[in-house]
């Protein structure tokens, strides 16, 4: 399988073919949707805490007697139907982490990238270096591309300009290629990947695979 490389133009430079064992392996949706919900859940803190009725100070005394007031009966002003009552059902600290084997995270991720290049959402950049830390070069070459939707640019490296050229630009998300998760190749609708960074993913792959 070959796919072209482009400048930050836009323009044909190159071909680059990538491997069938990384990119051309069969669309399985439930196996992403799993992996994807396993990642999300693993991202929750679980910290949230209120107080039920039997924690929250106060209310010890009945606020009237049972009968004769008119008025409906009530044990503890400290109840849910209370203002500053206790909560039914109080959320309380607790793990949503969902364990997901390698074998499994590895077949979605590689379903998930074979995916973008099946439908032609995965584009190959031949480098991407920019002159100054400014969003404008990142804005045009989204524009070159004519890329109006989401999308996930995937680098080989920490450049520090890069990252500070993409942090203004709300649909795009940076990632490096040893980083990528199947999460962000499903929730970008198109992909742009450098050279390095395709190589990257491809011997990260190929030694999991063999």
């Amino acid at each position: 399988m070959k796919v072209n490389v482009l400048d930050i133009k836009a323009k044909k430079v190159g071909e680059m073919e990538l491997n069938d064992a990384v990119f051309g392996v069969e669309y399985n949706e439930a196996l992403i949707h799993q992996v994807v919900v396993a990642q999300l859940a693993n991202k929750r803190q679980g910290t949230k805490s209120t107080l039920t009725r039997t924690e929250v100070r106060g209310g010890g005394k009945k606020p009237w007697r049972q009968k004769g007031t008119g008025r409906a009966r009530q044990g503890s002003i400290r109840s849910p139907q209370w203002t500053g009552g206790g909560v039914v059902f109080a959320p309380k600290p607790r793990d949503f982490s969902q364990k997901i084997n390698k074998k499994m995270k590895v077949a979605a991720t590689l379903s998930a990238l074979s995916a973008k290049v099946s439908d032609n959402d995965f584009l190959v950049l031949d480098k991407l270096q920019l002159e100054e830390a400014k969003t404008k070069y990142i804005a045009q070459m989204l524009k070159a591309f004519e890329i109006n939707s989401s999308v996930l640019l995937v680098i080989d490296n920490n450049d520090e300009a890069i990252k500070r050229a993409s942090a203004n630009i709300g649909n795009l998300t940076l990632v490096n290629a040893d980083l990528v998760s199947v999460y962000d190749l499903a929730a970008n609708t198109k992909c742009i990947f450098t050279v390095d960074a395709v190589n990257m993913i491809q011997k990260r792959f190929e030694e999991v695979c063999e």
